[in-house]
């Protein structure tokens, strides 16, 4: 979706439009639902904290990379992020690294480059691109992590709100300085995929998903939430075909496989010993 939105309209201006628009709703929405969205105290500073790396640094760098690279699939870079997580996790936070994790973090290596399989050239003419996206992977893994080692009492609902918002400012400001503004003949000329495209970004991308996903990471164990997220390529890829036309090779099949037994390897219960 994105990569057709990028058709007819800059990334940063995208990205700040949908996310605002996003934002403002669901401001509206939990609103409504009685759900305390004013922040007190230190949860200002949590707020922007881990709004840096889980929504300006993973929504900005993320589009740059796509702009970039020639293909949806190369945008899959992006989803190393759970390999990052595990390995800082470890690294980092001293987390255990078990058999399950680490046979979690192969097949995620593996499904990166089984969808990859068929752009490698096209990557490697693009190493800005490459930069952006995994500069993008490194900061959603740092975020995710650092949403299970944060204290607050701030419904998920209002962090998310509010880290769309006052990110979606800043990367205003940034569209403004770095890229031409869409006049308002340009954005008269939208075509229908174009509209269905936004509106698609800003009430499921920017609307429901962003909760579901962190209410997900601030529940859920890093390495569990980090790589349920290998769905995502895999639907990405699938869909492609009636999006953008992108037809699925054999390789994107098996990657499928790699990123369900990933996701397997975390959701799984462990096997309980035989009593004798």
């Amino acid at each position: 979706m994105m990569k057709l939105t990028l058709q007819e309209l800059t990334p940063l201006y995208f990205r700040s439009a949908t996310m605002l628009l996003g934002a403002m709703w669901l401001f509206v929405y939990f609103h409504r639902k009685g759900i305390r969205l004013r922040p007190v105290g230190n949860e200002w500073l949590i707020i922007i904290g881990l709004g840096i790396p889980n929504i300006l640094g993973w929504h900005t760098l993320s589009i740059m990379g796509v702009s970039e690279l020639p293909s949806g699939r190369a945008a899959i870079l992006g989803f190393t992020m759970p390999i990052y997580t595990v390995l800082f996790g470890a690294l980092l936070f001293k987390q255990p690294l078990n058999r399950r994790a680490g046979l979690a973090v192969l097949c995620v290596f593996v499904t990166v480059g089984l969808l990859l399989w068929h752009e490698v050239s096209k990557i490697t003419g693009s190493p800005t691109g490459v930069m952006w996206m995994e500069g993008a992977a490194v900061c959603w893994a740092l975020g995710t992590l650092l949403m299970r080692r944060v204290h607050f009492v701030l419904a998920p609902e209002a962090l998310t709100v509010w880290m769309m918002l006052l990110s979606s400012v800043v990367i205003t400001a940034l569209a403004v300085v770095w890229e031409p503004a869409p006049s308002l003949v340009q954005i008269s000329q939208f075509s229908g995929p174009m509209w269905l495209s936004l509106a698609y970004a800003v009430i499921i991308n920017y609307g429901f998903a962003q909760v579901i996903w962190f209410g997900m990471a601030r529940d859920l164990p890093p390495a569990t939430s980090a790589m349920s997220i290998m769905a995502v390529p895999a639907i990405g890829t699938m869909t492609a075909t009636f999006i953008v036309g992108e037809v699925p090779h054999w390789q994107d099949l098996l990657a499928l496989v790699f990123g369900v037994t990933a996701i397997a390897c975390v959701l799984l219960p462990p096997r309980k010993p035989a009593h004798i």
